[in-house]
């Protein structure tokens, strides 16, 4: 005869099985068959937190990309006579990046009227730029013709410099600006 304490550990034992085997959706009826179909359990939930695990850490890698690729837009202003305006986002911010900007209107002829700015860790750029002042010198508006006929690849910067233009610009300095910064840090 079985004692008190050994009935105990196997209707102990029979609870446990009958548990594991109803969390396994197991239709088996032996205890060894009972603890496979576990194991195999155990084996695909394992895969699936592999698989949950890559699909988030591509996640968090798009989302990186993503957040850290500067956005630029361009509008033209409404009877602007080459006026536009232009907003800058990036997540990062790098010494000089606004100054980089900044020239880049200036090697397009354009003035900037107004601008609001922040660059302490994210930058972010709101600014209405237009032509050159008619007040300029004839060798001052003569110099930024021959920068934008380099840049543009014509002499008439009326007509050339359009949004696209404008946002390609943008776009070069701040790259230009990350890889010189980029090459600091490697130093």
């Amino acid at each position: 005869m079985m004692s008190r304490e050994r009935k105990k550990q196997a209707a102990a034992l029979q609870e446990k099985l009958k548990i594991l085997r109803s969390i396994t959706h197991s239709h088996a009826l032996s205890n060894t068959s009972i603890i496979m179909d576990a194991s195999a359990y155990i084996k695909e939930l394992k895969q699936k937190v592999v698989r949950l695990n890559q699909e988030i850490a591509c996640a968090q890698d798009a989302l990186r990309h993503s957040s850290s690729y500067p956005t630029v837009t361009v509008e033209t202003l409404v009877g602007g006579h080459g006026g536009f305006l232009i907003n800058v986002f990036s997540d990062k911010s790098c010494p000089g990046l606004l100054v980089s900007v900044l020239e880049a209107f200036d090697e397009l002829g354009l003035s900037v009227l107004q601008a609001t700015a922040s660059c302490a860790d994210s930058f972010r750029l709101e600014a209405v730029g237009g032509e050159l002042p008619i007040i300029m010198s004839i060798g001052e508006r003569i110099s930024v013709l021959i920068l934008c006929w380099w840049y543009c690849g014509t002499q008439n910067v009326a007509e050339n410099v359009d949004e696209h233009v404008v946002k390609q610009a943008v776009l070069q300095a701040i790259r230009s600006c990350s890889e010189s910064g980029s090459e600091h840090d490697e130093e």
